[in-house]
């Protein structure tokens, strides 16, 4: 996408916003049988992220949390143990989100030049907390890498394309043009033979297969300016929830079939999805504000959910934010017993205590912070954004 078109774009889009319809979502192609989601039902795709899972390489890597600040250019670290902020360094224009390599080793700095339109990617050495040498990137707003660690996978939103790139060399080996405005986020299937991402500024969701790159299909979105946000598989592998911060709530899709199924309404800008350690919860931030201009201390809250409640899943607990806030994307701690996330618009970082759903700081960082990682995080590899680990 041009880049000079997106705030029109936008603007459109917002003027159709309004919250869920009866009638979600219409599926304009038909997928191929091979790619059936092969989960149990009752299996649990994040078993080996559960808090015992940490990698044994990551025993000496100092627990520490990492928040891109898109707006002042910077990247905040947090000492989880104090709530302190112990490091702020430049990396470059637009910092997104910070993203662990599938292989545990880097931190990678998503920095997708929206302001100059030079783009790069920063890593972070876990061990010391420290940027390496910026690369010259075109257009990373995310990534994520392939289940069998080949490629990442530079997802360039303004572009409508992804490149699969040399996770080492970030040498380009493929680039793949999707029918796609605003491609966002990503997850995969429980078999991890396709993923579904999002399209934020056109109301609709692409499957793909992960072998062969194709695209397999395309689900618009019927509810009026419809812009997806975060998508991620439930624990069972049966379902797809994909947030929309203009349905205030979670579409359900059937991935095999490739079509909605249900819909589960959260609350105002729904945005991040995030499993909890042992599988039985998922939290969704809700920003609070349906502006991508973003509103000082609006209504945010964090929903969860059960995914194994009712037929498609329902929600439990509500999180409010006393005195408002903004709630973006972020992560859980090890232990499972806290929420980072984000707080967009309003400078700051959100701590939530997971088993008395209360919130239990604010900390104060630079401008816009946005896709937030904790680290280390278990798993046995990472599939991307802010730790989508298997």
């Amino acid at each position: 996408m041009i880049r000079s078109l997106r705030p029109l774009l936008v603007a459109l889009l917002l003027l159709g916003a309004c919250s869920s319809s009866s009638k979600h979502a219409s599926s304009t192609t038909t997928t191929p049988a091979k790619t059936t989601t092969t989960a149990a039902s009752g299996a649990n795709v994040y078993a080996h992220a559960s808090s015992k899972d940490v990698a044994t390489a990551l025993a000496s890597v100092p627990a520490r949390v990492y928040v891109p600040n898109s707006l002042s250019g910077t990247v905040s670290v947090i000492d989880p143990a104090t709530y302190k902020v112990i490091d702020t360094f430049a990396t470059g224009d637009t910092p997104q989100h910070v993203v662990p390599s599938w292989d545990l080793k880097t931190l990678w700095v998503n920095n997708n030049g929206e302001r100059t339109g030079k783009g790069s990617l920063t890593p972070l050495d876990p061990t010391t907390g420290k940027p390496g040498t910026t690369s010259p990137v075109d257009d990373p707003y995310n990534m994520y890498f392939t289940p069998d660690g080949k490629f990442m996978i530079v997802v360039a939103e303004a572009q409508q394309k992804l490149y699969f790139r040399d996770p080492h060399t970030l040498e380009v080996k493929e680039t793949v043009s999707v029918p796609c405005k605003g491609v966002n986020h990503i997850d995969w299937s429980a078999d991890e033979s396709y993923f579904i991402a999002t399209c934020e500024f056109s109301g609709r969701i692409i499957k793909v297969d992960t072998a062969t790159h194709k695209v397999l299909g395309t689900l618009d979105f019927t509810t009026p300016g419809s812009m997806p946000q975060d998508v991620r598989l439930v624990p069972s592998g049966k379902w797809f929830y994909v947030a929309d911060m203009m349905a205030d709530g979670l579409h359900v899709i059937d991935g095999a079939s490739f079509k909605e199924v249900g819909f589960i309404a959260t609350g105002p800008g729904t945005h991040g999805i995030y499993p909890s350690r042992d599988g039985t919860r998922m939290y969704v931030s809700n920003r609070g504000t349906h502006t991508t201009a973003g509103a000082h201390r609006p209504p945010g809250s964090i929903s969860v959910i059960d995914p194994s409640a009712g037929q498609y899943g329902a929600v439990v607990g509500t999180w409010a934010i006393p005195g408002g806030g903004s709630p973006d994307m972020g992560n859980v701690s090890v232990d499972g017993t806290k929420f980072w996330v984000s707080g967009r618009y309003d400078a700051e970082v959100y701590v939530f205590d997971t088993v008395k759903g209360v919130l239990l700081t604010r900390i104060p960082v630079g401008q816009g912070p946005h896709g937030l990682t904790v680290w280390p995080q278990p798993g046995r590899y990472s599939l991307g954004h802010t730790g989508n680990m298997r």
